[in-house]
């Protein structure tokens, strides 16, 4: 438990720092430890509700986010993340769903698209792409905005800034509204038990997302970052996905 509440609070920390709340990085290193995977998603988005919630309101008082242009993308996807948290599943899909979940993420983070041309995409594609997301975050404990924000950067929807407060924004939304799904669907001891067990990670995230979003403190540089947390979750997610296919 010390090495996995250690690295929370280094991920908490360094996604802190660019909006993120790093709740693909939780998931695999929860499935990597053996926890319960009927823990991981609650876990996850609690972490991810702790480590936002003070970026988003510091992104929100300095203007950064438009509400004309960012409520549309939250009012699909807040509700098909509390439906994915509803969802009851077996362990195998779980797995297999978590493992489809981090390879998608892996790739997103491989794909560098600030660097790549930019691609038309329509009001309401972008709509029902912020609706998949949404559910998928519900399910598998994944805010979402590890999805987003690279499409958002293909599009060239906003600047660099402003996209990374939507992406706060949205795990923040997505990630409370997954969180009463699950509630909802296994009792309030599915929030109590997780708490009870696993509060150093909380504690962890709590202090480790507050250095990174108030000093804004960039230890590696975003494509080392990118690097290092693809390498970790495409690995993870050939784990979870191996032992998903064993377990049909």
């Amino acid at each position: 438990m010390i090495w996995l509440t250690g690295l929370f609070a280094l991920v908490a920390l360094i996604y802190a720092s660019v909006g993120f709340g790093g709740g693909s990085t939780y998931t695999a290193l929860l499935g990597l430890w053996g926890v319960d995977y009927t823990l991981i998603p609650v876990i996850a988005l609690l972490c991810n509700i702790i480590v936002v919630t003070g970026g988003s309101i510091r992104f929100v008082r300095a203007g950064l986010v438009k509400w004309p242009q960012v409520v549309p993308l939250l009012v699909v996807s807040a509700p098909l993340a509390f439906i994915g948290g509803l969802v009851p599943l077996k362990q195998w899909l779980f797995l297999m769903i978590l493992g489809g979940a981090l390879l998608l993420s892996a790739i997103a983070l491989i794909a560098q698209p600030e660097k790549m041309a930019q691609r038309a995409l329509s009001k309401t594609t972008l709509l029902c792409l912020s609706g998949g997301v949404g559910l998928l975050a519900g399910l598998s404990g994944i805010g979402g905005g590890i999805f987003m924000a690279p499409v958002l950067h293909l599009i060239r929807w906003d600047n660099a800034r402003r996209i990374a407060a939507f992406a706060s924004l949205y795990i923040l939304i997505n990630s409370i509204t997954g969180l009463a799904g699950q509630i909802i669907k296994a009792g309030p001891q599915s929030l109590s038990d997780p708490t009870a067990e696993y509060w150093p990670l909380l504690l962890a995230v709590l202090i480790g997302g507050q250095i990174g979003s108030f000093l804004g403190m960039r230890l590696l540089t975003p494509r080392l970052l990118r690097s290092l947390t693809a390498l970790l979750v495409g690995y993870a997610s050939i784990r979870l996905l191996w032992q998903g296919w064993g377990l049909m």
